[in-house]
């Protein structure tokens, strides 16, 4: 055990969040995200994190993980699709004040992506962490900033 490390950060999601340098990207996927396959195929790391939510995690993350203060949306969130443009997604209230309580930027950090470029912006990301989220559009990419 360490010293103000949040009980949900496991040895390898910390090992790899230290890994990172200023610029890379994490994602953190909900329970339909194709975590594995979009990481594996480009030869990255695919975190398990089952049992947690994509909010618990990107709150934990983000009390260790400094946002990139040298671009104006460090933090990306995966769109709708068109066929789901009248669907609710509370979650995104919830990154937004995750990301606030953590960045003074708040919800101007933030940007949206749609499915397929969130997608292949995966590909390019350091490692991703796969969550068992339920809610949809629960995903969203974190970039590392300095300290």
């Amino acid at each position: 055990m360490l010293k103000g490390i949040p009980d949900i950060i496991s040895p390898e999601l910390l090992k790899v969040m230290h890994e990172m340098g200023h610029g890379d990207t994490l994602v953190i996927g909900d329970a339909n995200f194709p975590a594995t396959a979009l990481a594996e195929g480009s030869g990255h790391k695919n975190i398990r994190c089952d049992g947690h939510k994509a909010t618990e995690l990107l709150d934990a993350i983000l009390e260790l993980f400094p946002l990139d203060e040298f671009v104006d949306k460090p933090v990306t969130i995966m769109n709708k699709m068109e066929m789901h443009k009248d669907l609710e997604c509370p979650v995104w209230e919830e990154f937004a004040d995750i990301v606030a309580a953590h960045d003074k930027r708040g919800k101007d950090a933030i940007r949206f992506m749609d499915r397929f470029d969130f997608y292949e912006a995966t590909k390019e990301a350091y490692a991703t962490v796969s969550t068992t989220e339920h809610a949809f559009y629960s995903c969203i990419i974190i970039q590392k900033g300095c300290l």
